[in-house]
């Protein structure tokens, strides 16, 4: 931020920046995925990618929640998002399966247990 408090403008965007105790700048906190919770979500992605049901993913970390988007065809709107919102990890839980027209399909603390709506077991075929 400027001196005057307004946030600084670089190449057309507007920085802002979050201030520590001593004075010294930081970016501000962003919400992410750690590790453990991309593995249990790429376990999924993988298997519905080899059955041939999703095709492309993104991956989007903003300043309130982190969204991982499943994509039929990547000119789509994404079918599925897996969001981890923590505001609301003491209430409904912090991770929630959201289908394409905004339903939320399912909502809760454990990641592994939300991503059971999207883990369809594969079915053998017999001709």
């Amino acid at each position: 931020m400027s001196e005057s408090g307004d946030p600084e403008i670089s190449g057309g965007h507007a920085t802002l920046v979050a201030f520590a105790a001593n004075g010294a700048s930081r970016p501000a906190p962003q919400i992410a995925f750690d590790r453990r919770e991309l593995n249990e979500i790429l376990r999924i992605y993988g298997r519905m990618v080899a059955a041939g049901e999703w095709r492309d993913y993104a991956i989007d970390h903003l300043h309130d929640k982190a969204v991982f988007s499943i994509f039929r065809r990547t000119s789509e709107v994404p079918l599925f998002r897996v969001e981890k919102d923590p505001s609301l990890a003491r209430r409904q839980g912090a991770y929630a399966v959201i289908a394409a027209g905004g339903y939320i399909m399912k909502r809760g603390h454990d990641l592994r247990q939300v991503l059971t709506v999207l883990d369809k077991q594969l079915k053998i075929v017999e001709s």
